[in-house]
């Protein structure tokens, strides 16, 4: 017998499972964190290499996760959270221990952390009456800390010539510079971003489109 399509029930949309690949990529990031931190803190050529290593398998798995959660439609409430969270504590994490060891200035990491805590705390605020697509100066502006980061962590002295060290930390403070700058321009701009949307909020909820705003 034939089955009218008007007439059959629509079956529910399936319920996304919380452990999925993307979820776990999410918390695998997380617990890096922690092990990336031990092996810094032993200060040795060896274990600075290795404490590398997996900041930068960690950074890469932000990438990855994202991709295919909207891929493969494995989008959770839980990873909405969770991602940002474990995007924060890498960087903010790798930033305090280059400031401890002297690498960076404490005024770059105070910078850096406060724009991103702010962030962070304005986008929960603003959820409810729109979602800000990230821009590519937001993406740039990842891309530049964790390059600058990854610079500041290689044990340069331990594998490279003095003259080669010299111009590498000329180009990192290159880096580090523009960063900050970047950081604090995307900053402002989600900042005002998000007063025009709130100052039209009576019209309704608005939305941007595409993924939060970094």
């Amino acid at each position: 017998m034939t089955t009218d399509p008007a007439t059959t029930p629509a079956r529910p949309p399936a319920e996304v499972p919380l452990w999925n690949v993307a979820n776990v990529l999410t918390m695998l990031r997380i617990a890096m964190v922690p092990v990336f931190a031990v092996l810094f803190l032993q200060d040795t050529t060896a274990t600075r290499l290795w404490a590398t290593v997996v900041f930068a398998l960690a950074a890469a798995t932000d990438k990855l996760d994202g991709s295919l959660a909207r891929s493969r439609g494995l989008v959770t409430n839980f990873g909405k959270l969770a991602d940002p969270i474990a995007d924060k504590a890498l960087v903010i994490t790798a930033l305090v221990l280059l400031s401890i060891d002297g690498l960076l200035p404490w005024w770059v990491t105070i910078v850096i952390i406060v724009r991103e805590l702010g962030i962070t705390v304005l986008r929960f605020f603003m959820v409810r009456r729109a979602v800000i697509a990230a821009s590519k100066g937001g993406k740039l502006k990842t891309t530049l800390q964790i390059t600058f980061i990854l610079l500041l962590l290689v044990p340069w002295s331990g594998l490279v010539s003095n003259g080669l060290v010299d111009a590498i930390s000329v180009i990192t403070w290159i880096v580090v510079l523009l960063t900050v700058a970047v950081t604090v321009i995307t900053g402002l701009d989600y900042v005002l971003q998000a007063w025009r949307i709130a100052a039209r909020s009576d019209d309704g909820p608005a939305s941007a489109g595409g993924e939060p705003a970094r």
